[in-house]
């Protein structure tokens, strides 16, 4: 009895852990034309600055794929090679305009009856055009999108748009983390949009979840009863 209390209390630990931890990007906002973009990956839980060193990352979760859309609409595959605490990549801008990189990962275990979906974003902005800049240029099936921009700037509202599907995703909880740890609930309003106005400079962390009740299936033959979607989204202050 007391080992089965013992193993249960373990694997709702372990689907805990799961759910709190959130795969992110972090780059530069800003970039040139013929010179190198260094995108970073992270998998941890941002609020509390803890982030998992590449050999914890739990399942296959470091079998992410990587995209970058052009402000023409080309898709590239990014390759990742391991950092200190995370991985990273690389692409080289050609032309000006707004560029999207992408990741996703569908977790290869269920957890507690649910398929785990992560999604995370970035836009770099190269010279003044805004060619590729639109919500919609990120195909990921959740996603947060804010205007590219050099940097945003504290004590000034930054909006947002929360995409569920490729559609506007009203009434969905959005939780903002600032640097120091500092977090704020926003809820979208019936377009999808909701906005927050930073107080401190540094990066910001956008994260909204969707938990999908109608799809179900088999994934890696292990039957799943829901599919959890979580996506975040950097966002750089100054000051």
């Amino acid at each position: 009895m007391i080992r089965s209390m013992l193993l249960m209390a373990v694997m709702v630990l372990a689907v805990s852990q799961a759910f709190a931890h959130a795969l992110w990007i972090e780059t530069s906002p800003s970039g040139k034309k013929g010179q190198a973009q260094e995108v970073r990956i992270f998998f941890g839980e941002y609020a509390d600055k803890d982030i998992s060193p590449l050999d914890k990352w739990f399942s296959d979760t470091k079998a992410y794929t990587l995209t970058l859309i052009t402000p023409g609409k080309k898709t590239v595959k990014l390759s990742s090679v391991p950092g200190s605490d995370h991985y990273k990549a690389f692409f080289t801008p050609t032309e000006d305009g707004v560029y999207t990189v992408v990741l996703q990962h569908t977790v290869k275990d269920v957890y507690h009856g649910s398929r785990l979906d992560y999604h995370s974003s970035a836009v770099v902005q190269v010279g003044t055009s805004s060619g590729g800049d639109a919500a919609t240029t990120n195909p990921n099936r959740i996603s947060v999108y804010t205007k590219a921009k050099d940097s945003y700037r504290a004590n000034e509202s930054i909006a947002l748009q929360v995409l569920l599907n490729q559609a506007a995703a009203g009434s969905k909880e959005v939780e903002v983390f600032a640097p120091n740890g500092w977090g704020k609930t926003l809820w979208t309003d019936s377009t999808g949009s909701a906005s927050f106005t930073p107080i401190w400079p540094g990066r910001y962390m956008v994260e909204v979840a969707d938990t999908d009740n109608k799809t179900t299936g088999d994934h890696h033959g292990k039957p799943f009863q829901k599919v959890w979607r979580c996506a975040t989204y950097c966002i750089e202050v100054s000051e």
